[in-house]
């Protein structure tokens, strides 16, 4: 969805129940996704909020959604590949006038900026190679969604679309500007629309029918099918995570997990397997919120 914003401060701490519900902790896709991937960078990014330099890929991934985004905003007949291209650089402008660091992204060590608007302009056409928009009604677009399981955890994130047939069927539905995965490796991927499912699903008593994942890195759709044992297994398995993160936090082990994804890593600047000086551990009473529910494109 959008690049990845900052958590809050620690004075935005979970203080406050829900619905009169003392909540034990909160999580997004996102950030269980970080402690499943490496806890340090679970930790770099949520406990210590150490700041992370705009990246082409993911601006590139907040831009094209958010065109998407407004695409449907438009009568049904003008949502074309030429009005979706029309509609990058004012958009990107809009970007560039709330987050102007988002600039410094070019220049002698990073992309030509013609040739970056160009690579947004190539992910968006294959968009209208995958789905027709002028045939499609969202029900919903960026809609924030948040579920207390009765374990007392928080669930909550943002979804890209949501599509409700006139029978009540649910389609979720997520933009990647990025590949899609290779075989083997779909699991990974689908934690996210299970995570949003689950969420709808304890919203509104009703499993979503279909998860659609987009990626527009190379054309292709990858879609699944939940039942409701499948949305059990993902809150099991979000609540394991949960208790994983209490422990790091107890014992103070965030131990780092090397992977290829370190490559795309912005801290390894302190990062031991790289060299770097984990810096001290901040104050970690109470529970920070975790709110980074906006995901970013990988």
């Amino acid at each position: 969805m959008t690049a990845p914003t900052q958590d809050p401060s620690p004075a935005e701490r979970l203080s406050t129940p829900v619905d009169g519900v003392e909540v034990v902790g909160a999580l997004s896709p996102s950030r269980a996704g970080d402690f499943m991937a490496c806890p340090l960078l679970y930790r770099f990014r949520t406990i210590d909020r150490l700041p992370e330099e705009p990246s082409p890929d993911a601006t590139r991934g907040t831009l094209v959604h958010k065109v998407l985004e407004d695409l449907f905003d438009l009568p049904a007949p003008d949502r074309t590949p030429e009005r979706a291209a029309e509609m990058l650089a004012p958009r990107w402008d809009a970007l560039l006038e709330a987050e102007p660091a988002l600039a410094g992204m070019f220049g002698d060590e990073g992309p030509d900026v013609v040739a970056w608007m160009d690579s947004c302009r190539t992910v968006l056409r294959r968009y209208f190679d995958l789905e027709d928009p002028r045939r499609l009604e969202p029900a919903d677009r960026e809609l924030y969604v948040e579920a207390l399981l009765d374990s007392r955890l928080l669930l909550r994130g943002f979804v890209d679309r949501v599509d409700v047939a006139p029978d009540g069927r649910i389609r979720v539905v997520d933009y990647k500007t990025s590949r899609s995965p290779k075989e083997g490796y779909e699991a990974k991927a689908l934690f996210q629309m299970k995570f949003y499912a689950l969420v709808l699903w304890r919203l509104r008593g009703v499993v979503p029918s279909v998860l659609q994942l987009i990626y527009l890195g190379n054309g292709e759709t990858l879609r699944y099918e939940p039942d409701e044992d499948d949305l059990r297994a993902t809150e099991r398995k979000v609540e394991a995570i949960h208790r994983a993160i209490a422990l790091a936090r107890e014992t103070g082990d965030w131990r780092p997990s090397p992977s290829r994804l370190c490559d795309w890593c912005s801290f390894h600047a302190y990062c031991p397997t790289k060299g770097g000086t984990i810096p001290p551990l901040p104050d970690l009473e109470p529970e920070p919120v975790d709110a980074s529910v906006d995901e970013s494109d990988d």
